[in-house]
């Protein structure tokens, strides 16, 4: 194997786990449907409807928090930064 092709080959391993999908579960579980980046607050509410919780925003620029069953979304402005899935307490 060539020194090129050991390169590749290790640069592809390296970046193997982020090509995964945003559905993909560590745990299995099934895949929640969530907002995506750049996404208004609008839309997240037609789409998604009210949330159970509006956090107020805080800091600058203003980032604000809407939480929905099973996952929260937190916004710059208007548009959605991120969502992500909220854990459940584990049965015991």
């Amino acid at each position: 194997m060539t020194m090129v092709s050991r390169g590749l080959l290790a640069a592809l391993l390296a970046v193997a786990p982020a090509i995964a999908t945003a559905q993909d579960q560590p745990d299995g579980g099934p895949a929640v449907d969530r907002p995506q980046r750049g996404t208004a607050m609008s839309t997240v509410q037609n789409r998604f409807g009210e949330p159970v919780n509006r956090h107020p925003a805080v800091g600058q620029p203003p980032i604000t928090r809407w939480d929905y069953p099973g996952f929260s979304v937190f916004f710059e402005h208007d548009l959605v930064i991120h969502a992500v899935l909220v854990r459940t307490a584990a049965a015991s």
